[in-house]
């Protein structure tokens, strides 16, 4: 691998004249930005000239789940269905062309799709669909957002649940059936998460924060020891494991691997909007009182509070899900009891508008997913309706002085940076009017929430090469940014030049 390499007649993103500069690379760092041809390489450095095209830092997704994401791109999807009764036919299209293979007693195996909608449908999933698609083969379908299941008879059974009246499950009890319809051969999801880093490494990605809900530090440490080297990997910590951690002496920002580093204890306070069990102040319309017409708050403040003291007197900084505007209203009271500056808040998605400052004023780093907007809009005019313009207030946060990180949370929403940046900019997909305009961020502080770096002497090589210049692309037609080339310090992960 060559240390050493010049490209030449690039152009910085953001930068006050756009004129052609080189870019010296030695040792995985920048070692110079200087005028086109105004340095000469030594010889034997490798030089690549990038004809004017456009450098930026390398780009992050903050917020991903790389295990269910590989797992989600060998699954069917049914995110298109518009009913139950649709998403079961397509299982049953499905089952027919490809049935499962059988296990060492010769059952099937069990079915699974990932992206139901039932937020939006005319219909409740229910038994009845899912057992005509599929009477004698276990079927689990996954909702988008991850906090619902969907089973049919044969999977009830087969995971202890028979007799439950509708297969539909939520929260705990669904994490705990995708924990086990997650379970595939260690080699099978190794090659899965090789293939989905290097289809992110092709989308200018360099660097995720994987929050997936299992001790993650040694699969990504046999990963990396196999080669799977495109990407960056900040690994969160759940509750279960965080003794295990602390024990290890881990704390946040340490490096336990060339490419791999400790990351935060995740918490999560509340559900989902898509699932209705986001911890909201007012109820959501037609849910009756005995079944949590407020959504679920599953950590409450006087368990968050002694939680996250633990693990920060530990060196473990600390973000925290949080959807629902009560659940983030908590879990802001819970940071400023603590008085550590640090903390993170995943999604921030419903918020009070008397906690708005308070980001700032505490902080406290929004790690936020635009696409999730998109995704959610229809749901929130119908099961949020009248607040919608404190849904997704990324503008009024970076007003208000708090630092945004943009994410996916994929496979909620697809591993790719510029879909993400253009649901930020945009506010709009597939030809729509844009949602609450008002709340749209500029292309540029997409773009530097985005990143961990600059295209500047000393810094990591770690860059995106580009055609086009981003920041002067229409918002809606960031989503298919072309990427020329994408660097990870100082080696190609990507190149299509």
């Amino acid at each position: 691998m060559t240390s050493a390499r010049v490209l030449t007649n690039a152009r910085v993103v953001g930068s006050d004249h756009g004129d052609a500069v080189d870019i010296a690379i030695n040792n995985g760092r920048i070692a110079a930005v200087s005028p086109a041809g105004e340095q000469v390489p030594d010889a034997g450095v490798e030089v690549t000239d990038l004809d004017g095209r456009w450098v930026a830092p390398g780009l992050w997704d903050n917020h991903i789940h790389m295990n269910q994401w590989a797992l989600a791109t060998h699954r069917l999807d049914v995110s298109s269905a518009m009913s139950a009764r649709e998403a079961a036919g397509l299982v049953a299209e499905a089952l027919r062309s490809s049935p499962p293979a059988l296990d060492h007693d010769g059952r099937p195996l069990t079915f699974v799709a990932n992206g139901f909608r039932d937020g939006v449908w005319p219909d409740a999933p229910n038994l009845a669909d899912l057992d005509a698609a599929s009477p004698n083969i276990p079927v689990v379908v996954v909702s988008f957002d991850l906090h619902a299941v969907w089973l049919n008879t044969p999977a009830l059974e087969r995971y202890g649940l028979a007799g439950h009246p509708s297969g539909l499950l939520r929260e705990d009890p669904a994490f705990e059936i995708e924990r086990r319809v997650n379970e595939v051969p260690d080699a099978v999801l190794d090659a899965w998460v090789s293939e989905a880093a290097a289809a992110a490494a092709a989308r200018g990605v360099v660097g995720v924060v994987d929050l997936e809900m299992s001790w993650s530090m040694d699969a990504w440490l046999r990963r990396q020891a196999a080669g799977v080297d495109a990407l960056r990997v900040e690994f969160g910590i759940y509750t279960q494991d965080i003794d295990r951690a602390i024990g290890m002496g881990l704390r946040t920002g340490q490096r336990v691997g060339e490419l791999l580093t400790v990351g935060r204890h995740k918490i999560l306070t509340d559900g989902s909007l898509g699932t209705r069990t986001a911890y909201c102040l007012d109820p959501y319309p037609g849910v009756p009182a005995d079944q949590h017409p407020h959504g679920l708050l599953t950590v409450p403040p006087e368990e968050l509070l002694p939680l996250l003291r633990r693990s920060s007197d530990a060196g473990i900084l600390a973000t925290v899900h949080a959807i629902g505007d009560h659940a983030n209203s908590h879990v802001l009271d819970v940071f400023e009891q603590l008085g550590v500056r640090g903390g993170r808040v995943e999604h921030a998605q419903l918020l009070a508008e008397a906690d708005i400052a308070r980001f700032g004023r505490l902080g406290i780093e929004a790690s936020v997913q635009p696409e999730h907007a998109m995704d959610d809009r229809d749901i929130a005019e119908r099961h949020w309706h009248g607040r919608t313009e404190r849904a997704f207030m990324l503008r009024s946060l970076l007003d208000a002085g708090a630092t945004l990180l943009l994410g996916s949370d994929a496979p909620v929403a697809p591993l790719d940076p510029w879909v993400t940046m253009s649901a930020a900019v945009s506010r709009s997909r597939d030809g729509r009017l844009p949602w609450h305009p008002e709340q749209a961020i500029t292309t540029a502080e997409a773009l530097a929430s985005s990143v961990r770096s600059s295209v500047a002497s000393s810094e990591p090589a770690d860059l995106v090469v580009t055609d086009e210049n981003p920041l002067e692309v229409e918002a809606v037609s960031l989503r298919t940014m072309a990427v020329a080339a994408t660097m990870l310090g100082g080696r190609w992960t990507f190149l299509g030049l």
